[in-house]
């Protein structure tokens, strides 16, 4: 009878691991999903940075707004840091 008791143990061992290994595999699996959510739309920003660009180049921008617009895209993009006045 021991050894039954102890493939019983064996089993539910086993089964908790699983488990736990089924929790980590979800919580990685919604860090990915989190992060791919929260990550800039790279494309969108470079547009809008081509834009600002034209803007400026065609004078319907300052020097000073176009600074301005520029560091919040590279500050969104990871290019630069915010800067805290």
């Amino acid at each position: 009878m021991a050894k039954g008791r102890e493939s019983f143990e064996k089993r539910r061992l086993q089964k908790v691991r699983q488990e736990r290994k089924a929790e980590k595999r979800d919580k990685r699996e919604q860090r990915k999903d989190d992060e791919i959510t929260d990550a800039p739309d790279q494309e969108a920003l470079m547009e809008r940075f081509r834009l600002i660009s034209e803007q400026r180049s065609a004078g319907a921008l300052t020097e000073d707004q176009y600074e301005v617009a520029r560091k919040e895209i590279f500050v969104a993009l990871g290019l630069e840091q915010e800067e805290n006045a």
